[in-house]
């Protein structure tokens, strides 16, 4: 006699369902498998927690993502009110998480650059600075002020303005570096159009700045226009210094 036992099959076929959609939750593939095996909408998705209706969570991230390009540091020049406005299932407290996490990030590759933060060269200082201005919307000037061996004391941040254009003060610019008693300095400023080419107005401060610098008996290393993507300008390199 031929014996059929349907709830039993119903409940392997369900326990087994239940089975790979828990191994697709990232926390639960975190937890078996490690954060290496996640991918970047995965991690995302632990931060946010929760989709909406229709849309899972993953899909949320990958759409967040898509987006941007794909692209970490574009979502980090999102702001709280941005993905809160264009991201159904994203409120102000997960917003703040989401540029929290980004932030961390940012300072992790800060802090790993800091333990060997000896300057020898325009793209040493370049991807040092990228940390924290290539994200930037609008313009900002930072000084770098260095010891003798070219050794990182400190970064400034000494001016910020608009999308197009910010104002260095040479007073404002030369100030840190006095007090510090640095050896020399690293002028350094954002183009948040990722267009590296200097403008007149840039040439100009780079050679007040440069005077400024020789009267104080302070050696300006370089001055790099900031970019995303491993684009930048170096006066040094170009021979403009």
């Amino acid at each position: 006699m031929h014996m059929e036992y349907p709830d039993n099959d119903k409940n392997t076929s369900r326990a087994l369902k239940e089975m790979v959609a828990e191994n697709d939750r990232p926390r639960e593939k975190a937890k078996n498998h490690g954060f290496n095996a996640l991918t970047i909408p995965e991690l995302l998705a632990i931060i946010v927690g929760s989709g909406s209706v229709g849309e899972s969570v993953t899909e949320l991230c990958q759409r967040i993502l898509r987006d941007n390009d794909n692209k970490l540091y574009r979502m980090a020049r999102m702001s709280i009110r941005d993905l809160v406005k264009n991201y159904r299932g994203i409120g102000e407290v997960k917003a703040i998480e989401i540029l929290a996490a980004l932030e961390l990030g940012r300072r992790y590759h800060q802090e790993k650059f800091e333990e060997n933060n000896q300057i020898r060269s325009s793209l040493d200082a370049y991807n040092y600075l990228k940390q924290r201005m290539e994200h930037l919307q609008h313009e900002e000037i930072h000084v770098l002020m260095l010891d003798r061996a070219k050794r990182i004391l400190r970064q400034e941040r000494v001016s910020s303005g608009g999308t197009a254009m910010t104002v260095g003060d040479v007073k404002m610019i030369l100030k840190p570096a006095i007090e510090q008693l640095a050896d020399g300095i690293i002028l350094a400023h954002n183009h948040p159009s990722d267009t590296p080419r200097p403008s007149e107005m840039d040439n100009s401060l780079t050679s007040h700045v440069k005077q400024a610098c020789n009267i104080m008996g302070i050696e300006m290393v370089d001055h790099i226009i900031v970019c995303r993507g491993g684009r930048y300008f170096s006066y040094l390199d170009n021979g403009k210094l």
